[in-house]
Order: C-alpha cells, then sequence, then structure tokens
C-alpha cells in the first residue's frame, strides 16, 4: 500500500498599513515631479510657463507664451540632489534656441533661474510664479 500527501502552499496576501496612500500601477505613485504642473508667470513681464504633466522619467508636457503660445523643442525636469531642475529650449518664433534654466523653490512655491536670450546672446536672472 502506498500514501501519496501533497499540500500546496498560498502566500499571505500583504495589505498596505492604514493611512497609507493605494496606488494600482506605478504611474499614480507621488513623485517630486507633481509639483510641477501649473501656470506660471514671470511678474516682471507676464510670460508664462504652462505645464500641463510630468512623465516618470521627466519629460514636461509644457508651452510657452509671451503672449502668444509656442512650444517648447525640449521641456525637461530632473532630480538632482533632492532639488527639482528644469529646462527648457525655445526654436519657434524667433528664439532660435534660447533656454531657461530653473529651479524649484518649493518654500517659496516659485521657479528661479535663468533666462538665455540666444539672439542677442544675452542671460538675465529671472522668477516664475505659480499663477
Amino acid at each position: 500500500m502506498s500514501v501519496a500527501v501533497g499540500f500546496v502552499m498560498i502566500p499571505a496576501r500583504a495589505e498596505p498599513l492604514a493611512g497609507a496612500p493605494v496606488a494600482t500601477s506605478a504611474s499614480e505613485l507621488p513623485t517630486a515631479f507633481d509639483a510641477l504642473p501649473g501656470r506660471w508667470v514671470r511678474p516682471d513681464g507676464g510670460y508664462v510657463i504652462a505645464i500641463r504633466s510630468v512623465d516618470a522619467g521627466g519629460k514636461l508636457d509644457a508651452n510657452y507664451a509671451n503672449p502668444n503660445p509656442l512650444p517648447f523643442y525640449a521641456a525637461m525636469a530632473t532630480e538632482e540632489g533632492g532639488k527639482l531642475k528644469l529646462f527648457f529650449e525655445l526654436r519657434a518664433g524667433g528664439y532660435n534656441g534660447s533656454t531657461y534654466t530653473l529651479n524649484y523653490d518649493a518654500a517659496g512655491g516659485r521657479l528661479t533661474g535663468t533666462y538665455h536670450q540666444a539672439v542677442a546672446r544675452q542671460t538675465f536672472d529671472v522668477v516664475f510664479v505659480r499663477k
């Protein structure tokens, strides 16, 4: 006589901690980039950067207005040493490679940095505030 004995192990399902955010996919997890979407205005001239969204890799869905909308040739955010850095390049409308290099100031709720006007070959300190 022979007897076969078998069993199946079913792993326990981990439950989230009480009060912890629950995400259904990696794209729904909060990131530092979540602070960036919105309408940012330069008080010294009314220039606007409108950031609609940021993907997980830092690519910005954004446009510029002065006062008419212009597309960015490049729009990117990076996180370096816990700080958010943004880079925008304009090639449309006579901007010919002009760039914004900005840092997100979480405490001040603003973007600060420089604007390089490629045609005039001049660089200016700039500030954008959330509108």
